[in-house]
């Protein structure tokens, strides 16, 4: 195991998790066996990371965030506070529904943002640079750069990879006024993609 990260004294992590290089593991954190957690990554406190969870590089996990078995988060993901994973869609105390093979999963893509309060219901993957706004609940697949708010969650519009809500332009093309990019919408799929430089 790389000892090259950080743990608060209050905090515990299980034999058998992986933890990368210069990931901070702060107060009263669990990160259970069999957890994969990637380098650079910042857990909030009170963050939860149950076996067979994957975090990628460069993560910031927010405070009050529990990630389930089911959840894998690719490189640069941010969750902000107190949003919300599940990983059963019909649970019940009286039939429990326990081991991988219940378990639905989840997996957000590169880059994409989950405000605080959100909700992602099990079984969906949220797309790369996607933005879930604060309180939203996510109860479909997310689109690549989609921003998406409400109850249930809707696109509303567009972000760019660096965050920035697109413009939309006489000629068709989205563009970002923070960078730069251009970004176009294919007809036939009605999705965003990064246009050529």
């Amino acid at each position: 195991m790389n000892s090259n990260y950080f743990v608060h004294p209050s905090a515990f992590v299980d034999a058998g998790a992986e933890i990368g290089e210069n990931t901070k593991v702060w107060h009263f954190c669990h990160v259970m066996p069999g957890a994969r957690i990637g380098a650079n990554v910042s857990l909030g406190q009170n963050v939860m990371v149950a076996g067979n969870v994957t975090i990628g590089n460069n993560c910031k996990i927010q405070n009050n965030v529990s990630l389930y078995e089911g959840v894998e988060l690719e490189d640069y993901v941010f969750c902000g506070p107190s949003m919300v994973f599940t990983n059963v869609t019909d649970p019940r105390c009286k039939y429990p529904q326990r081991g991988s093979e219940h378990y639905r999963k989840t997996l957000v893509k590169e880059g994409a943002s989950i405000g605080a309060n959100a909700t992602i219901v099990c079984g969906h993957d949220i797309g790369r640079h996607a933005f879930i706004a604060a309180g939203a609940v996510v109860t479909k697949d997310v689109p690549d750069y989609a921003l998406m708010a409400g109850v249930p969650a809707r696109r509303i519009g567009w972000v760019c990879e660096c965050g920035e809500r697109l413009e939309h332009s006489a000629d068709g093309q989205y563009f970002c006024n923070r960078c730069g990019r251009l970004y176009g919408l294919n007809a036939s799929t009605s999705l965003l993609t990064e246009a050529e430089a």
